[in-house]
């Protein structure tokens, strides 16, 4: 199968494009946990959040965008069939107005994780990245430390997939072993976009791994389902080539004794500025 993965086309499970691991073999083991972060950068949980209440945070998403005519008439809601004319939407924020959307990301069942997990009480930042990514639309390759890198390096990103997410509708992809690509990391690893006025790093997966190394892997993704890596983890989006919203959220979580990059934390985060 041939899957668009930003700029490119390339096979699933062929030289450039394998499957993500599942790291539920160990989910009850925190300390195998961490030792496979350390070692693969990532954790892919399946059915780390409840189903149900993913889908009840869809549903309030959805019934959001539809009130601005984001979906299409005379179609299943819960399909998310983007209107015509309609584009990719990002619903940045602290989305007060979706209270199921925060029970998921702010809930007990993630906070008490994410405590286990850096052996410290866990925060989480008011912000979400909240998006609805339109038909031809992707993610470029980037760290996310250029965007949240004015407080503590020790800040992990949760992906959740709001729905069930098809390798056609474009998921996460991210490059493997790209936590250890030094000379990445002191280079553009050290920029900040808004000092430095720079983004992504590139559109085109393979410029990385021909000059660093490593593979991409991904994986089709299930309502409940979740990616977690750090700031120094390359990942991109694959191309949604359906008609259908792919809806997804990143939350970020660190512990309360290390700085906050306060673009992104309090009652009203300013997101980006200079």
């Amino acid at each position: 199968m041939m899957v668009k993965v930003g700029s490119r086309e390339l096979e699933m499970n062929g030289p450039h494009l394998i499957e993500l691991r599942s790291s539920n073999d160990i989910i009850h083991d925190m300390a195998a946990l961490r030792k496979r972060m350390e070692d693969d950068g990532y954790l892919l949980i399946r059915g780390f959040h409840e189903r149900e209440q993913v889908l009840r945070a869809r549903m309030s998403i959805l019934e959001k965008m539809d009130r601005t005519g984001k979906i299409a008439r005379d179609t299943l809601l819960e399909e998310g069939v983007m209107a015509d004319g309609s584009k990719s939407i990002f619903m940045g924020g602290t989305n007060e107005d979706l209270p199921e959307l925060l029970n998921v990301l702010n809930g007990e069942h993630v906070m008490r994780f994410f405590d286990d997990f850096l052996r410290e009480q866990a925060l989480t930042y008011q912000y979400k990245w909240l998006r609805a990514v339109g038909k031809g639309d992707f993610t470029g390759a980037h760290y996310d430390i250029v965007y949240m890198g004015r407080g503590t390096q020790h800040v992990y990103t949760v992906w959740s997939p709001l729905g069930d997410v098809s390798l056609e509708m474009g998921g996460l992809a991210i490059c493997l072993g790209s936590h250890r690509f030094e000379q990445l990391k002191r280079t553009y690893g050290s920029k900040d976009s808004d000092r430095d006025g720079i983004g992504h790093y590139t559109d085109d997966p393979l410029v990385i791994t021909e000059k660093f190394g490593g593979k991409w892997a991904t994986t089709a993704f299930q309502a409940g389902d979740v990616l977690i890596f750090g700031m120094y983890l390359l990942h991109c989006s694959l191309e949604n080539t359906t008609n259908q919203y792919r809806i997804s959220v990143d939350a970020r979580y660190q512990s309360v004794n290390e700085k906050v990059d306060e673009r992104w934390s309090g009652k009203k985060p300013r997101g980006h500025f200079k």
